[in-house]
């Protein structure tokens, strides 16, 4: 059935056609639409039309297009925070009614590298303990992270202590408690281990939050760099005119 009967610019009514489609469960979230090709074929409209109407529904995050793969209907973010709340993974997970669990890939202690010194303001003698863990939401795999905090901050039993947030460890270990954090995100379409451990459809990209955590002291205690699925979650920011 072709929309031609409406009078509205064409384009306008092919998103109003895939957006009443995608709602009432024509296309799921996560299916790939028919190819551009189909699509314009069972819509009666031009492929040009149709390019223009699954660029604004890509702007307006409906849906997500791969080169060379398809067009997705984007999966609803089940996490939504504003990045300016600081919680743990565990309270994040927790916040959206999902049960927190932890994979521990690996950890090690190491020597301090000249960057390592510099971040967290540590002396050439000082180790570092790297750990890498995948949170999970209710079993499912959802973040990645790798995390760097100074040794003197951790236990020595801190292995046994893989299931803990690590904010608690910090408090409960070395009286540490998290304040507030330095982040910087930033988008990845793909990378080709994490995208795998996470068990990421193919159209999902990743969310990439580095930050630097600090203490009530203002002491640098924690760097972690975590990858977000982005079709599990939702950043956004309050921006106040001042």
């Amino acid at each position: 059935m072709t929309i031609k009967t409406d009078h509205r610019l064409l384009y306008l009514q092919v998103i109003d056609r895939l957006k009443k489609d995608i709602e009432s469960g024509v296309y799921q979230e996560g299916e790939r639409l028919p190819s551009e090709f189909e699509l314009s074929k069972l819509l009666g409209i031009s492929r040009a039309t149709l390019r223009e109407a699954l660029r604004i529904l890509e702007d307006e995050n409906v849906v997500v297009r791969r080169h060379g793969v398809g067009t997705f209907v984007r999966t609803r973010a089940v996490f939504s925070s504003g990045i300016e709340e600081l919680f743990s993974l565990t309270d994040m997970i927790k916040r959206g009614d999902k049960t927190p669990g932890t994979i521990f890939l690996s950890s090690e202690t190491r020597e301090v590298m000249d960057e390592d010194i510099q971040r967290f303001d540590l002396t050439p003698s000082e180790k570092l303990v790297v750990v890498e863990r995948v949170r999970t939401a209710d079993g499912q795999p959802v973040i990645y992270c790798h995390d760097q905090i100074p040794a003197k901050l951790m236990p020595v039993n801190y292995k046994s202590k893989e299931e803990e947030s690590l904010f608690n460890i910090l408090e409960n270990e070395s009286n540490s408690r998290v304040l507030y954090a330095v982040a910087h995100i930033e988008p990845l379409g793909y990378h080709d281990r994490i995208s795998e451990v996470l068990e990421c459809p193919p159209e999902s990209s990743l969310l990439v939050l580095k930050q630097m955590h600090y203490d009530q002291n203002d002491d640098p205690v924690l760097y972690s760099v975590n990858y977000f699925r982005a079709d599990k979650f939702d950043f956004h920011v309050v921006r106040r005119r001042v």
